[in-house]
């Protein structure tokens, strides 16, 4: 069993919709590799994880290009927020601070 504070990977499309179909909310990170502002999201995600626990998917659009398509992801990092299987807000600010993070999650 997945620690709920703990990150979650999905590389396919169909991973990530399992995931917000198993989820009232989740906060999904759109990073790729070789982004040292993606890489230092990691750390901030697990502590927004454990106090707010909302869980925290990590994806790489480039793993299934159908979700920069899907997601309008034109940026990394970009923080999608879903409630009830539905994105209803994001986050493309590059870096953002633990802070922000829960800001934005309230």
């Amino acid at each position: 069993m997945q620690d709920a504070a703990t990150p979650m990977g999905a590389e396919t499309a169909a991973e990530l919709d399992a995931l917000i179909a198993d989820h009232d909310r989740l906060l999904v990170e759109f990073a790729t590799e070789g982004c040292g502002a993606c890489a230092a999201m990691e750390p901030v995600l697990g502590i927004v994880a454990k106090e707010t626990d909302v869980p925290v998917a990590l994806v790489n659009p480039r793993d299934d290009p159908t979700l920069i398509e899907t997601y309008d992801i034109r940026s990394v990092p970009t923080l999608v927020l879903f409630a009830d299987g539905t994105a209803v807000d994001r986050l493309a600010e590059g870096f953002v601070g633990t802070e922000r993070v829960i800001e934005f999650l309230t």
